[in-house]
């Protein structure tokens, strides 16, 4: 045996993939939770190794109040990073709350390992993102600023800048102002 083989021995996570788990729309913390108690009792730390739900945090407004909410970025979908055999596959799919995983005809088909860090970084993302309620054209409110109370026509969003442009009735006359997301709300 050559010191390759016996390194790759040494950390069964080298021979581990991640696995794309479907589950009923609601239910991933819940199907996490039933997995994790599954991994353990079942004794399979060995061959499953991470359960994780991909969140993000997003900023909401609701009622002029901002909100940091958590949001699953694949509803109804759940990550398995775990070596694949037959016993391991029996455990996840027989999870209560899961439905199958997600492939071609009865083969689990693994994630790039591109797709999985893309993934991840997404969740680990610093700054959470805002949840635009609004589209060009619609009316809304400012809530914020020197323009507080006054009401427009949304006619710019800029997802980069998170900035909004409205026109506002300002002394008989459309004027254009530039907003924060932050600062207006659905009319």
């Amino acid at each position: 045996m050559d010191e390759e083989q016996v390194e790759e021995s040494d950390d069964p996570r080298s021979k581990a993939a991640w696995y794309v788990v479907h589950c009923y729309s609601g239910y991933e913390n819940k199907v996490r939770h039933n997995l994790e108690q599954r991994i353990e009792t079942m004794g399979m730390k060995d061959k499953i190794f991470d359960v994780i739900v991909p969140t993000q945090e997003e900023i909401e407004v609701r009622d002029g109040k901002r909100r940091t909410v958590e949001r699953h970025i694949f509803p109804g979908y759940v990550l398995v990073n775990m070596i694949l055999t037959e016993e391991s596959w029996f455990v996840v799919r027989n999870t209560p709350g899961v439905t199958g995983f997600v492939g071609m005809g009865n083969m689990p088909t693994p994630l790039r390992p591109e797709e999985v860090a893309q993934i991840l970084k997404r969740m680990e993302a610093e700054a959470p993102t805002i949840n635009v309620t609004f589209k060009v054209g619609e009316r809304v409110r400012i809530i914020d600023g020197p323009f507080n109370d006054f009401r427009g026509v949304v006619s710019e969003i800029d997802m980069e800048r998170n900035k909004v442009r409205v026109m506002v009735s300002f002394f008989g006359r459309e004027t254009p102002v530039e907003l924060d997301f932050l600062q207006v709300e659905k009319a």
